[in-house]
């Protein structure tokens, strides 16, 4: 090797080495990496920045577009109440997640089953009290061992079965041919996780619900007439075990229901009294179904989707103190809404117009993105600041963004159209019907996560242009001392470890190859190790970095790099072990 391909694997060992013993971001790290290759003349700037350009890359990018429209209308709600619905416990919970994950990705790109499922399992997990720790790891594990199951359930598929037509020559596989060791990987990796993943996941959880003196807001919502809701028990509508946030009482028609049961039924036109955590109250919200009980902030100019929320501090200088709500005049005289008051950790009763306003109180606000602007520095209020990013969904438009995404998959699955050519044309539509604003979509992207995918296509570019990435393999070929099962071993291993440092793609294009030669030099079949590439490459496991869905669920989830290392390293061992029992057994040598 010469010094181009002992500098790479130094910079990639440095980049593993510092994700997972420091607390430097990935994109940072990534960054730095790829900039010493560039420098040193290792990669051209245009190999470098390809990445920048790539495909995947670009589709992750305008897929958190898409995405934005699903959330922006609250259709993640949908999601959650229909396809993942009411867990039983942490292990239930999994189940219900990683099996829809897992069979949309036998025939879809598993990047926009992840990208559409992370905000409405971000909803879920707060709802349902659980870790989303726990989940956003098993659930880009379901994606990727569904692709394995069909033909088009990955890139990869395709990329080593149109070797095998070009290279030697075969008819190549069926639609449905990878389910024979397909089905089986995925069970395994579905009982892995459910057996192992309480002692292998983190357990972390959400700052709002710990802590002492954490405010606690008062806040007020009312059942819609024909919503979703109506007619549904407490537990039902998922409003039992918010984090953070419990439901004090419901008035009904004029008679209060304390200590509400939660087999207690919803009715039209109730009045739900919510004491709890600012972002809990934020996110009752977004639930399809309940709507503020206070007629005011359908009094406000504009549509609800425009507005943001605020918290403001009640100066002892504000005209309207010793007044109650209602009677100060509080949306007229300041364009906003109070949608909830917190004080001094007092428990808050009764509707919000009627409560009587003092020095000190913290008002949660619904106002035009200029309320801050306009009163920021107005005596009336103490502190005036926006609540990062959140604001009142679009109900209405959710039918048309679930329409939207559901004709982006359609789309990219007969092939009219390439998963990104369709996931443009659908962001384009969730703009154009205001399903989601140009500020939103233009602040959804992760660009951290974007960062990291594109600078791995430039280091995975410098393993294979520098050569270190074909000595390597060949060298652990070689081990096998021509073993058709020893071989196979070592073809999965090399698969694997390529893949866990560059990317799938790149790792069966450079194993194939490999394999292509070791197969003819024992004279046995390439099919055994065509497959075996095929899952290698595809069991990115152990590093946030190997596959795509890992990233997007990394910084999603809270997660560590070693947190991928703890539960993905044994689970490739299982799945090598697998798929080199099965794949012989089923195709032959």
């Amino acid at each position: 090797m010469g010094w181009e391909a002992w500098l790479t694997l130094a910079v990639v060992a440095g980049c593993f080495a510092m994700m997972a013993f420091t607390w430097v971001s990935p994109d940072i790290i990534m960054s730095a990496g790829l900039t010493l290759l560039l420098v040193t003349g290792v990669l051209l700037p245009g190999e470098a920045l390809a990445g920048f350009s790539n495909q995947g890359m670009l589709t992750v990018a305008v897929l958190y577009v898409v995405v934005s429209g699903l959330t922006e209308t609250g259709a993640v709600g949908w999601i959650v109440q229909h396809i993942l619905g009411r867990p039983r416990n942490v292990r239930h919970a999994q189940a219900r997640l990683m099996t829809p994950a897992a069979i949309l990705s036998a025939f879809l790109n598993n990047t926009p089953v992840v990208a559409v499922f992370v905000p409405a399992v971000k909803i879920w997990a707060r709802r349902n009290s659980l870790n989303l720790s726990k989940l956003l790891i098993p659930l880009s594990y379901a994606s990727i061992v569904g692709g394995t199951c069909t033909l088009i359930g990955t890139s990869t598929n395709l990329v080593v079965n149109g070797l095998l037509v070009e290279q030697v020559g075969l008819p190549g596989l069926s639609m449905f041919n990878l389910a024979w060791i397909g089905l089986p990987i995925t069970a395994s990796v579905f009982l892995f996780v459910l057996v192992f993943s309480g002692r292998l996941l983190p357990e972390r959880k959400e700052p709002l619900v710990h802590g002492d003196g954490m405010r606690e807001y008062a806040t007020e919502m009312m059942v819609e007439k024909g919503s979703p809701l109506d007619g549904c028990s407490i537990e039902e509508a998922g409003l039992r075990c918010l984090p953070g946030l419990y439901l004090a009482e419901i008035e009904r028609n004029g008679v209060i229901l304390p200590a509400v049961e939660p087999r207690e039924r919803l009715e039209a036109n109730d009045r739900l009294i919510f004491v709890g955590a600012i972002e809990s109250v934020v996110d009752l919200h977004r639930i399809h179904g309940l709507v503020p009980a206070t007629d005011q902030v359908f009094k406000l100019e504009g549509d609800r989707k425009d507005r943001s929320f605020f918290e403001a501090v009640v100066s002892d200088t504000c005209p309207l103190i010793g007044k109650s709500v209602r009677a100060g005049r509080f949306r007229s005289r300041y364009h906003a809404v109070i949608i909830a008051l917190a004080r001094n950790g007092e428990r808050l009763h009764g509707k919000i117009g009627d409560m009587v306003l003092r020095a000190g109180d913290t008002l949660l606000l619904e106002a035009r993105p200029d309320f801050i602007d306009q009163h920021g520095r107005s005596r009336d209020f103490l502190l005036v600041s926006e609540v990062g990013g959140f604001h009142p969904p679009n109900h209405k438009g959710a039918p048309v963004a679930l329409v939207i995404t559901i004709g982006m998959v359609a789309l990219a699955a007969s092939g009219l159209l390439s998963i990104l050519e369709a996931a443009l044309v659908a962001a384009g539509l969730m703009i154009l019907t205001g399903c989601t604003s140009g500020q939103v979509a233009r602040q959804a992207p992760d660009w951290q996560v974007l960062v990291v995918i594109a600078t791995s296509f430039g280091i995975g570019a410098a393993l294979q242009k520098s050569g270190a990435a074909g000595v390597l393999a060949n060298g652990i070929i070689d081990l096998a001392g021509g073993n058709p099962w020893g071989t196979l071993v070592l073809v999965f291993t090399a698969t694997a470890l390529l893949t866990a440092i560059a990317t799938n793609n790149v790792a069966a294009v450079l194993a194939f190859p490999i394999a292509l030669s070791a197969a003819s030099n024992m004279n046995v079949d390439i099919m055994p190790f065509a497959i075996t590439i095929m899952v290698a490459a595809s069991a990115s496991f152990a590093t946030p970095i190997g596959y795509q869905t890992n990233l997007m669920v990394y910084n999603a989830g809270g997660y560590r790099f070693m947190d991928f290392v703890r539960i993905g390293l044994p689970l490739t061992v299982l799945v090598g072990l697998v798929t080199v029992g099965l794949v012989p057994l089923i195709w032959g040598f």
